[in-house]
């Protein structure tokens, strides 16, 4: 199979489709989940998904082991290509990688502003065009209302989606139905896509769940789900 017709059958389009078309240039997105859900793994199908259709993506790691995240990306393009037969494989994945940047910060450590300077250096005077950014492990719940604002107009600055995975950073918090934390409430107007993600055992899938989709708070089905064996998107 060539990477056209690869992309053309992504589940990913299904996904895009229950949000409009996709969650668009200048706006945030927010996969939320419990913890071990499949957040990254989700994440990195989108990503991939982008690399393929000729974009460029930054990869934002907030946890301590980024070649973790990078075998995510290996094993992720493996099981894509291996499915669909994918032609000319090993050359594909060099343009993955070379078209990803991975980054590691510690969010203790580093304030946004030094974060967003940092992007902003790296695609204005390091000649990476960035088309998408991915904050893995941001805790978003733990942040400032300013800090997300200054994140939302650094993502309408610099022409760019901006997605973030986030689970509870407190114990003992409660989920809706959806598998969203309720700690996300504060942020919902700041954010422009909201999915939850749970895993469900008659189904034995991890379930998308579309929580907000462009202003529409009218929860519906991504019409996409994980696959368990794979994590990656499935319809």
């Amino acid at each position: 199979m060539e990477v056209a017709e690869l992309i053309k059958k992504s589940p990913i389009r299904v996904f895009e489709s229950s949000i409009d078309g996709g969650l668009g240039r200048g706006n945030l997105g927010v996969l939320a989940s419990q913890h071990g859900v499949g957040k990254t793994a989700c994440m990195v199908h989108l990503a991939i998904d982008k690399i393929l259709r000729g974009l460029n993506v930054i990869h934002v790691s907030f946890g301590a082991n980024v070649e973790h995240i990078m075998n995510w990306y290996k094993e992720a393009f493996r099981e894509i290509s291996e499915f669909r037969s994918l032609d000319d494989a090993f050359d594909v994945y060099q343009t993955i990688r070379s078209n990803r940047v991975m980054m590691n910060f510690s969010q203790e450590g580093v304030g946004v502003d030094k974060i967003l300077s940092s992007l902003e250096t790296l695609i204005n005077q390091g000649s990476f065009k960035a088309d998408a950014v991915f904050f893995d492990g941001y805790k978003l719940t733990m942040a400032s209302d300013d800090d997300v604002k200054k994140i939302k107009a650094f993502a309408q600055k610099m022409n760019i989606e901006v997605w973030f995975c986030v689970s509870p950073a407190r114990p003992n918090v409660e989920f809706t139905e959806y598998g969203v934390p309720v700690t996300m409430d504060p942020y919902l107007e700041m954010i422009d896509v909201l999915v939850g993600l749970h895993y469900n055992d008659e189904k034995s899938r991890v379930i998308m769940t579309v929580v907000k989709d462009h202003g529409k708070n009218i929860p519906h089905p991504a019409g996409v789900a994980l696959d368990p064996n794979t994590m990656l998107i499935s319809e």
